[in-house]
């Protein structure tokens, strides 16, 4: 959990608390405990439709980090099928496409993974895809090997160009702002329901909704944490790129 995941749940639970002992100093327990049957049928309703709401949204993002890391590997895939073929490439061509697969691996492990923090992304790394498929594709083959060669290189560039788009596409926040709205809302209502009961033992109420309180604020942490696939403590980081890079021979 980040420091601003603490500031917020700290200050969401200060709140809570307030709330709480306001309602229990200016209304006292015997008027809310007349209304605990009816309260609790409705609470019962609302705490389940809530509960659903937050396991649609948690599986939801869940499943958007583990896409994003599989484009990951999917790119270092394709960029390696391009590598390993423009090995096999007479030279100076195949050094060429070898050395800007390389470059293009190291673009965006250094420069561009911290820029899709800020959801941007890397001119440098865009410029040198298209340096890639210009250079496969100026390939010329003159056998019948050479041509099988050839239609593979371009299958994995165009692989790669669609799994780095694929990519780019997940940087941006996968829970839409009327899903959040709807989140808060149905949070500081679950919440405030709680308020309704009367119990005559005031610290046992108290505790019984701080701790549905904690539940439910670090349940939308956790959604805020996984709502960007690249940031954030569930963020994707660079390994299958990594991994790519540390496999290779010397280029030549």
């Amino acid at each position: 959990m980040s420091w601003s995941d603490a500031v917020i749940f700290v200050a969401a639970m200060a709140v809570i608390a307030f709330g709480l002992w306001l309602v229990q100093r200016f209304v006292p327990y015997a008027r809310r405990e007349e209304h605990n049957d009816v309260a609790g049928f409705i609470f019962a309703g609302v705490g389940v439709l809530y509960a659903v709401l937050l396991a649609f949204v948690v599986v939801g993002v869940w499943e958007n980090v583990e896409t994003a890391r599989k484009t990951t590997f999917q790119e270092a895939d394709a960029l390696a099928g391009v590598y390993w073929i423009s090995r096999a490439m007479p030279l100076p061509l195949g050094s060429q496409i070898e050395h800007e697969t390389l470059e293009y691996a190291h673009a965006v492990r250094d420069t561009e993974w911290p820029l899709m923090a800020k959801h941007e992304s890397s001119p440098q790394a865009t410029q040198l895809v298209y340096d890639i498929r210009n250079s496969v594709l100026s390939f010329q083959p003159t056998t019948p090997q050479r041509q099988v060669m050839y239609d593979h290189a371009v299958t994995h560039v165009e692989d790669l160009a669609s799994a780095r788009r694929q990519r780019l596409n997940q940087v941006e926040d996968s829970v839409p702002r009327i899903l959040w709205i709807a989140l808060i809302t149905g949070a500081v209502l679950t919440v405030g329901f709680t308020f309704l009961f009367g119990l005559s033992n005031t610290p046992a109420h108290t505790l019984m909704v701080l701790t549905l309180s904690a539940l439910v604020v670090i349940s939308l942490i956790l959604i805020k944490e996984m709502d960007y696939p690249f940031d954030g403590v569930t963020r994707v980081d660079p390994t299958a790129i990594e991994v790519f890079l540390q496999r290779l021979p010397p280029p030549r």
